[in-house]
């Protein structure tokens, strides 16, 4: 939840400095919406973070959100686009021991993935630190 919050604001302040018509018109509508599917599945789990090893824990890359945040405008919207695509390609693992509703992961990386779409129209960097990152995340989450 705290990666969309830190996605939304990136992209919010972002925007004003770029014109990209699709942020204008659906990054919005297409943000609460995946959102509401993340809070869904938060909300429907079972599965408790406390049973994690603490060796099977990925820290949060705080550090690439902070390089992000002083970066230019067009730098954090290919930031966040990277983000969504490595997420979409995340929750597309499977997942099977989450008490997650499939059909509600599948809506979330189609919208997921929309969005990353949608905004690469916008930009063209990449960032390898990032996908090292989310790399790391799928091979300890996509195990389970």
């Amino acid at each position: 939840m705290i990666l969309f919050v830190c996605l939304f604001l990136a992209l919010y302040s972002a925007g004003s400095s770029l014109s990209c018509r699709w942020m204008d018109h659906k990054f919005r509508q297409y943000s609460e919406n995946s959102l509401d599917l993340l809070d869904t599945m938060v909300n429907n789990s079972t599965n408790s973070t406390e049973d994690a090893e603490v060796e099977d824990t990925v820290a949060f890359p705080n550090d690439l959100y902070s390089q992000a945040s002083k970066a230019s405008a067009e730098d954090k919207l290919g930031f966040t686009v990277q983000v969504l695509e490595e997420m979409a390609v995340l929750f597309e693992e499977d997942h099977s021991a989450a008490s997650w509703e499939e059909s509600t992961v599948k809506d979330f990386v189609n919208i997921v993935t929309q969005q990353a779409d949608g905004l690469h129209s916008c930009v063209s960097v990449r960032n390898k630190k990032l996908h090292m990152y989310f790399k790391k995340a799928c091979s300890i989450l996509c195990i389970f």
